[in-house]
Protein backbone atom coordinates (compact mmCIF):
# COMPACT_ATOMS: atom_id res chain seq x y z
CA UNK A 1 0.00 0.00 0.00
CA UNK A 2 3.00 2.48 0.89
CA UNK A 3 4.73 1.71 -2.60
CA UNK A 4 1.03 2.42 -4.40
CA UNK A 5 0.95 5.88 -2.45
CA UNK A 6 4.58 7.24 -3.11
CA UNK A 7 3.65 6.15 -7.10
CA UNK A 8 -0.10 7.90 -7.08
CA UNK A 9 1.73 11.13 -4.75
CA UNK A 10 5.09 11.29 -6.18
CA UNK A 11 8.47 12.83 -3.85
CA UNK A 12 9.52 16.15 -5.72
CA UNK A 13 12.85 16.75 -5.25
CA UNK A 14 13.67 20.44 -4.91
CA UNK A 15 17.19 22.83 -5.88
CA UNK A 16 17.64 26.02 -4.15
CA UNK A 17 14.97 25.04 -1.19
CA UNK A 18 16.23 27.14 1.89
CA UNK A 19 14.33 30.72 0.35
CA UNK A 20 12.72 32.08 -2.10
CA UNK A 21 11.33 30.24 -4.84
CA UNK A 22 12.09 26.64 -4.16
CA UNK A 23 11.05 27.54 -0.40
CA UNK A 24 8.05 28.85 -1.65
CA UNK A 25 7.33 25.37 -4.11
CA UNK A 26 8.25 23.03 -1.17
CA UNK A 27 5.44 24.30 1.28
CA UNK A 28 3.03 23.86 -1.87
CA UNK A 29 3.84 20.42 -3.03
CA UNK A 30 3.49 19.56 0.91
CA UNK A 31 0.53 20.87 1.48
CA UNK A 32 -0.72 18.78 -1.55
CA UNK A 33 0.38 15.75 0.13
CA UNK A 34 4.01 15.41 -1.74
CA UNK A 35 6.66 14.16 0.61
CA UNK A 36 10.07 15.94 -0.09
CA UNK A 37 13.37 16.03 -0.86
CA UNK A 38 15.07 19.35 -0.23
CA UNK A 39 18.73 20.42 -1.58
CA UNK A 40 20.40 23.67 -0.65
CA UNK A 41 23.45 24.51 1.00
CA UNK A 42 22.33 26.76 3.99
CA UNK A 43 21.69 22.79 6.21
CA UNK A 44 20.15 25.39 9.34
CA UNK A 45 17.43 26.94 6.98
CA UNK A 46 16.80 24.00 5.62
CA UNK A 47 16.12 21.73 8.78
CA UNK A 48 13.85 24.86 10.07
CA UNK A 49 11.87 24.73 6.69
CA UNK A 50 11.57 20.45 6.90
CA UNK A 51 10.41 20.91 10.40
CA UNK A 52 7.27 22.93 10.05
CA UNK A 53 6.54 21.54 6.13
CA UNK A 54 6.49 18.02 8.98
CA UNK A 55 4.41 19.84 11.45
CA UNK A 56 2.16 21.79 9.18
CA UNK A 57 1.24 19.41 6.19
CA UNK A 58 2.54 15.63 7.69
CA UNK A 59 4.50 14.92 5.07
CA UNK A 60 7.92 13.06 4.91
CA UNK A 61 10.48 15.74 4.09
CA UNK A 62 14.75 14.66 3.66
CA UNK A 63 16.83 17.38 4.04
CA UNK A 64 20.27 16.98 1.35
CA UNK A 65 23.10 19.73 1.72
CA UNK A 66 24.86 20.77 -1.36
CA UNK A 67 26.48 23.59 -2.86
CA UNK A 68 25.80 23.03 -6.65
CA UNK A 69 28.98 24.26 -7.81
CA UNK A 70 30.79 21.75 -6.52
CA UNK A 71 31.31 18.49 -8.41
CA UNK A 72 31.23 16.35 -5.06
CA UNK A 73 27.78 17.81 -3.82
CA UNK A 74 26.87 17.71 -7.38
CA UNK A 75 26.59 13.85 -7.72
CA UNK A 76 25.27 13.45 -3.90
CA UNK A 77 21.97 14.64 -5.55
CA UNK A 78 22.72 13.01 -8.91
CA UNK A 79 22.64 9.95 -6.73
CA UNK A 80 19.51 10.69 -4.83
CA UNK A 81 17.43 11.37 -7.92
CA UNK A 82 18.70 8.15 -9.85
CA UNK A 83 18.46 5.76 -6.37
CA UNK A 84 15.41 6.95 -4.59
CA UNK A 85 12.43 5.43 -7.14
CA UNK A 86 9.61 7.61 -4.97
CA UNK A 87 10.67 10.63 -6.34
CA UNK A 88 8.38 11.79 -9.48
CA UNK A 89 8.64 15.20 -10.00
CA UNK A 90 12.52 17.56 -9.98
CA UNK A 91 12.21 21.14 -9.72
CA UNK A 92 15.22 22.62 -11.09
CA UNK A 93 14.96 26.48 -9.11
CA UNK A 94 18.43 26.26 -7.76
CA UNK A 95 20.22 29.41 -9.36
CA UNK A 96 22.61 32.39 -8.89
CA UNK A 97 23.02 36.10 -10.57
CA UNK A 98 26.32 37.71 -11.08
CA UNK A 99 26.30 41.37 -10.45
CA UNK A 100 27.11 44.03 -13.42
CA UNK A 101 27.36 42.92 -17.10
CA UNK A 102 29.69 41.02 -18.81
CA UNK A 103 32.49 43.58 -19.96
CA UNK A 104 32.99 43.97 -16.21
CA UNK A 105 32.10 40.76 -14.86
CA UNK A 106 34.39 38.39 -13.03
CA UNK A 107 35.32 35.25 -14.88
CA UNK A 108 35.04 33.46 -11.47
CA UNK A 109 31.66 34.67 -11.00
CA UNK A 110 30.23 33.50 -14.19
CA UNK A 111 31.83 30.35 -13.92
CA UNK A 112 30.06 29.40 -10.89
CA UNK A 113 26.95 31.42 -12.70
CA UNK A 114 27.26 28.33 -15.23
CA UNK A 115 27.80 25.47 -13.35
CA UNK A 116 24.97 26.53 -11.00
CA UNK A 117 22.57 27.86 -13.68
CA UNK A 118 23.67 25.45 -17.00
CA UNK A 119 25.90 22.64 -15.99
CA UNK A 120 23.45 21.57 -12.54
CA UNK A 121 20.13 22.37 -14.51
CA UNK A 122 21.73 19.80 -17.12
CA UNK A 123 22.34 16.58 -14.91
CA UNK A 124 19.83 16.75 -12.58
CA UNK A 125 17.35 16.78 -15.95
CA UNK A 126 19.52 13.95 -17.67
CA UNK A 127 19.65 11.91 -14.39
CA UNK A 128 15.83 12.12 -13.67
CA UNK A 129 15.02 11.79 -17.60
CA UNK A 130 16.67 8.24 -17.83
CA UNK A 131 14.62 7.13 -14.83
CA UNK A 132 11.23 8.92 -15.44
CA UNK A 133 11.56 7.99 -19.21
CA UNK A 134 11.78 4.01 -18.65
CA UNK A 135 8.88 4.22 -16.18
CA UNK A 136 6.96 6.96 -18.75
CA UNK A 137 6.34 8.92 -16.24
CA UNK A 138 7.59 11.95 -14.35
CA UNK A 139 7.45 15.94 -14.37
CA UNK A 140 10.31 18.21 -14.65
CA UNK A 141 9.91 21.98 -13.36
CA UNK A 142 12.87 23.91 -14.53
CA UNK A 143 12.90 27.97 -13.44
CA UNK A 144 14.20 29.94 -16.19
CA UNK A 145 13.27 33.51 -16.40
CA UNK A 146 11.81 36.33 -19.06
CA UNK A 147 15.24 37.30 -18.98
CA UNK A 148 16.41 34.57 -21.56
CA UNK A 149 13.78 36.46 -24.49
CA UNK A 150 15.66 39.71 -23.40
CA UNK A 151 18.95 39.82 -24.18
CA UNK A 152 18.71 43.43 -24.61
CA UNK A 153 18.77 43.81 -20.67
CA UNK A 154 22.47 44.16 -19.71
CA UNK A 155 23.12 40.90 -17.57
CA UNK A 156 25.00 39.16 -20.30
CA UNK A 157 25.47 35.49 -18.80
CA UNK A 158 22.76 35.47 -16.33
CA UNK A 159 19.97 35.98 -19.32
CA UNK A 160 22.06 33.52 -21.51
CA UNK A 161 21.83 30.84 -18.89
CA UNK A 162 17.79 30.86 -18.41
CA UNK A 163 17.47 30.84 -22.41
CA UNK A 164 19.53 27.97 -22.43
CA UNK A 165 16.99 26.70 -19.47
CA UNK A 166 14.08 27.55 -21.80
CA UNK A 167 15.67 26.09 -24.64
CA UNK A 168 16.61 22.74 -23.19
CA UNK A 169 13.27 22.50 -21.32
CA UNK A 170 11.60 23.13 -24.89
CA UNK A 171 13.44 20.75 -26.46
CA UNK A 172 13.31 18.04 -23.58
CA UNK A 173 9.27 18.27 -24.11
CA UNK A 174 10.12 17.48 -28.08
CA UNK A 175 12.11 14.55 -27.83
CA UNK A 176 10.02 12.85 -24.29
CA UNK A 177 6.51 13.90 -24.05
CA UNK A 178 5.94 10.89 -26.35
CA UNK A 179 7.09 9.22 -23.60
CA UNK A 180 5.09 10.09 -20.82
CA UNK A 181 7.70 12.85 -19.78
CA UNK A 182 6.62 16.46 -19.03
CA UNK A 183 8.50 19.50 -18.91
CA UNK A 184 7.46 22.80 -17.63
CA UNK A 185 9.51 25.65 -18.62
CA UNK A 186 8.63 28.83 -15.90
CA UNK A 187 10.03 32.50 -16.82
CA UNK A 188 9.43 34.87 -13.80
CA UNK A 189 10.54 38.44 -13.95
CA UNK A 190 11.82 40.16 -10.66
CA UNK A 191 10.23 38.27 -7.71
CA UNK A 192 11.45 39.45 -3.90
CA UNK A 193 13.60 36.88 -3.30
CA UNK A 194 17.67 37.12 -1.80
CA UNK A 195 19.47 36.75 -5.13
CA UNK A 196 19.48 40.29 -5.47
CA UNK A 197 20.73 40.67 -2.53
CA UNK A 198 23.38 38.22 -2.97
CA UNK A 199 24.21 39.70 -6.91
CA UNK A 200 25.11 43.47 -5.42
CA UNK A 201 21.44 44.80 -6.03
CA UNK A 202 18.70 46.30 -3.93
CA UNK A 203 15.50 45.15 -4.76
CA UNK A 204 13.75 47.77 -3.22
CA UNK A 205 14.74 50.01 -6.01
CA UNK A 206 13.04 48.06 -8.23
CA UNK A 207 9.49 48.19 -9.83
CA UNK A 208 7.10 45.25 -10.58
CA UNK A 209 8.58 43.32 -8.64
CA UNK A 210 6.02 40.21 -7.67
CA UNK A 211 5.86 38.65 -4.67
CA UNK A 212 7.02 35.10 -4.36
CA UNK A 213 4.15 33.87 -3.14
CA UNK A 214 1.97 35.29 -6.22
CA UNK A 215 5.41 33.76 -8.67
CA UNK A 216 4.92 30.24 -7.36
CA UNK A 217 1.26 29.85 -7.26
CA UNK A 218 0.95 30.92 -11.05
CA UNK A 219 3.56 28.88 -12.03
CA UNK A 220 1.87 25.64 -10.17
CA UNK A 221 -1.64 26.99 -12.06
CA UNK A 222 0.27 26.58 -15.44
CA UNK A 223 1.70 23.07 -14.18
CA UNK A 224 -1.47 21.75 -13.38
CA UNK A 225 -2.66 23.13 -17.32
CA UNK A 226 0.26 21.30 -18.60
CA UNK A 227 1.95 24.29 -20.21
CA UNK A 228 5.36 23.81 -21.65
CA UNK A 229 6.30 27.57 -20.77
CA UNK A 230 4.34 28.96 -18.24
CA UNK A 231 5.56 33.43 -18.10
CA UNK A 232 3.65 34.56 -15.01
CA UNK A 233 3.48 37.81 -15.40
CA UNK A 234 2.52 38.21 -19.06
CA UNK A 235 -0.78 39.65 -19.37
CA UNK A 236 -1.92 38.33 -23.14
CA UNK A 237 -0.86 34.77 -23.51
CA UNK A 238 -1.45 35.31 -27.37
CA UNK A 239 2.13 37.26 -27.34
CA UNK A 240 3.69 34.56 -26.19
CA UNK A 241 1.74 32.13 -29.33
CA UNK A 242 2.53 34.44 -31.57
CA UNK A 243 6.16 34.61 -30.59
CA UNK A 244 6.32 30.56 -30.77
CA UNK A 245 4.73 30.15 -34.15
CA UNK A 246 6.61 32.97 -35.73
CA UNK A 247 9.82 30.50 -34.96
CA UNK A 248 8.03 27.47 -35.88
CA UNK A 249 7.49 29.44 -39.35
CA UNK A 250 11.57 29.47 -39.49
CA UNK A 251 12.08 26.37 -39.21
CA UNK A 252 11.07 24.66 -42.75
CA UNK A 253 13.95 27.27 -44.05
CA UNK A 254 16.49 26.40 -42.09
CA UNK A 255 17.10 22.52 -43.84
CA UNK A 256 17.45 24.87 -47.58
CA UNK A 257 21.06 23.85 -48.90
CA UNK A 258 21.86 27.23 -50.38
CA UNK A 259 22.38 30.17 -48.56
CA UNK A 260 19.53 33.19 -48.69
CA UNK A 261 19.66 35.44 -51.78
CA UNK A 262 20.63 38.46 -50.08
CA UNK A 263 23.54 36.90 -49.04
CA UNK A 264 24.67 35.92 -52.55
CA UNK A 265 26.31 38.33 -54.89
CA UNK A 266 27.40 38.47 -58.22
CA UNK A 267 30.96 37.29 -59.19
Amino acid sequence: MAQAEAQATPTVLITGASSGIGAVYADRFARRGHDLVLVARDAGRLNALAGRLRAEAGVKVDVLPADLSASADLAKVEKRLREDAAIGILVNNAGVAAPGGFADGDPDSIDTLIKVNVTAVTRLAAVAVKRFAAQNKGDIINIASVLGLAPEIGLGAYSASKSFVLTLSQSLNAELGSRGVYVQAVLPAATRTEIWERSGRDVNKLTGVMDVGELVDAALAGYDKRETVTIPPLPDAAQWEAFNAARLAMLPNFGNEHAAARYRTAR
